[in-house]
């Protein structure tokens, strides 16, 4: 992956990206089709081709692993929010970088995505994580709109814009997941961001 200021990693780099999806998928597997009660650090371990040290140093633990790809495409679209010209409005960039990230995911979430959705609300301990996830995201993203709003740090619009931004991401997520029929992910998360975009017009 190309990162922001367009440079490529190095191969260690690339090596320990490979590890740690190896480890991801390897928890996804294991808890579809047994459970996430039933997946240990052990089982993701062999499952991946490596010691129990060497997820340790990867993840502190199972839902740690899960929910990696969730937190790649977070960090993947704080990235992207960050290098849109300065000059657009806030509220639409974050939009363009949303577009920007799922037209390179193929628009719409792969399968994998609707089953973490599922797991996280079955599971307590994964939603928990994943809210942890989204707090270190929705400060990174404040602080990123605050400066290009030029307003102080602290200030409650940055913060108010990126939490309902990210809340609009889980809610769309979320109703993709449940819709019969389902619907495209990008249309049911355009009417969500449409809908939270009127009061920052």
């Amino acid at each position: 992956m190309v990162s922001a200021v367009g440079t490529m990693p190095g191969l260690r780099e690339r090596k320990k990206a490979a590890t740690r999806q190896a480890l991801h998928e390897a928890a996804m597997r294991l808890a579809v089709e047994h459970g996430l009660e039933q997946v240990t650090v052990e089982a993701i371990a062999d499952l991946a081709g490596v010691s129990r040290r060497t997820f340790s140093n990867y993840f502190a633990g199972k839902e740690d692993a899960l929910l990696y790809g969730d937190e790649e495409r977070l960090r993947t679209l704080v990235d992207a929010f960050a290098v849109r010209p300065p000059d657009e409005p806030s509220w639409t960039a974050l939009r363009h970088a949303f577009d920007d990230l799922y037209s390179r995911l193929g628009r719409s979430p792969d399968p994998e995505w609707a089953q973490r959705v599922r797991l996280v609300k079955k599971h307590p301990s994964l939603l928990g994580r994943q809210m942890a996830n989204y707090a270190t995201t929705e400060q990174r993203l404040a602080e990123l709109i605050g400066q290009r709003d030029g307003t102080s740090p602290g200030s409650t619009r940055p913060r108010i814009m990126a939490a309902a931004f990210l809340h609009g991401i889980r809610i769309a997520s979320t109703l993709w997941v449940e819709e019969q029929p389902p619907r495209p992910f990008e249309e049911i998360a355009h009417e969500v961001m449409d809908e939270l975009a009127r009061p920052f017009h």
